[in-house]
């Protein structure tokens, strides 16, 4: 409320009226200004500390191995940062990579066709996404429930369609996909690009995003106010089944196989860079740079461990006090907010 809308006797809530703690305009700001450069700050320490410290980290080759590496998280991380901008959660897209990856294969061994192959890598993911949005919108599932029991589902699925192993393809063309560059970057860096160009321009100049934002802010206001919550919530998991499809189709062509068996905890990866990226996971809250730089943080944490040799047993627990974090760190931003 601002000091001209106050009723009268009321004093203004400023710095010098406010008891301790209050939230101020002035105060909300900064803590703005804090919360959305902060997660920057973060990541240039840290690239800072590991290239000063980890042998071989600032070289040309292992930048780009590094930007190359992340190009699975941040194309899903895109739409996932969608999902959970409303409220939701999307536990499948891992096994979503792994069966767009093997109907691709499959596809396109059988009908020597690249682009029907494609197409139909990523119609799968979009079929699954469209059963997630479907279950979640309009049947009331609870998101983790409801894509707790896809993921299960659709790796099941993705070992009956390759009868239980990997597929190999023979169309030499169908490599450039994952293989190919373009101005000396590969293909799948110049995805992401377009990827968050695109859904970050979505988010923030379009119509649909800005009630994407709303229904996960208060789900109830946003229908009473005339928003298809329902409409909306399965366009965003269609979305984000058609991207992941193909995520999966791009990580096939890289591995020249369609594998039943990749990706497993894939999503947890993406959720972290989410979250650390400033996506609250009680919704209404998500930026696109936040989300790039959250993919870059979990990018240069999990080189810098590959290149000293750091046990996987360890990374395991790095990754996950990662995780643990970025959910502390979303609980402290949700309090801020909330006084």
């Amino acid at each position: 409320m601002s000091e001209a809308m106050q009723p009268q006797g009321t004093p203004a809530v400023n710095e010098a009226t406010a008891p301790a703690g209050a939230m101020t305009p002035q105060r909300a700001r900064a803590w703005d200004m804090i919360n959305k450069s902060g997660i920057v700050v973060v990541f240039v320490v840290l690239f800072a500390v590991l290239s000063a410290t980890v042998p071989d980290f600032l070289t040309t080759r292992n930048i780009q191995g590094l930007l190359l590496s992340v190009t699975l998280i941040g194309s899903i991380a895109v739409t996932m940062m969608f999902v959970l901008a409303l409220g939701e959660v999307d536990l499948s897209v891992a096994s979503i990579v792994a069966f767009a990856g093997v109907v691709a294969s499959t596809v396109i061994t059988q009908s020597h066709s690249v682009l029907l192959g494609i197409g139909a890598g990523v119609l799968a993911g979009g079929a699954v996404g469209l059963v997630n949005g479907v279950l979640i919108a309009r049947f009331r599932i609870n998101s983790l429930i409801a894509t707790l029991a896809m993921m299960e589902a659709v790796r099941g699925l993705a070992f009956l369609t390759s009868n239980g192993d990997a597929v190999m393809i023979s169309e030499e063309r169908f490599f450039d996909l994952g293989g190919g560059s373009f101005l000396g970057i590969s293909f799948p860096i110049w995805s992401n690009i377009v990827g968050f160009v695109l859904f970050g321009f979505l988010l923030k100049k379009t119509v649909f995003g800005k009630n994407v934002l709303a229904v996960g802010g208060n789900s109830e206001a946003a229908r009473l106010a005339g928003l298809p919550v329902t409409r909306i919530k399965i366009t965003v998991f269609v979305l984000q089944g058609l991207v992941t499809g193909f995520a999966g189709v791009m990580l096939a062509s890289r591995m020249s196989l369609g594998d039943p068996k990749t990706s497993v905890g894939l999503e947890l990866g993406v959720i972290s860079a989410c979250v650390l990226g400033g996506v609250s996971l009680t919704g209404g809250v998500a930026t696109i740079s936040g989300v790039l730089v959250g993919v870059l943080i979990m990018g240069a944490v999990q080189d810098a461990m590959s290149l000293m040799n750091v046990p996987t047993f360890y990374q395991y627990l790095i990754r996950g006090g990662i995780l643990l974090l970025a959910v502390l760190f979303d609980q402290f931003r949700r309090s801020k907010r909330a006084v």
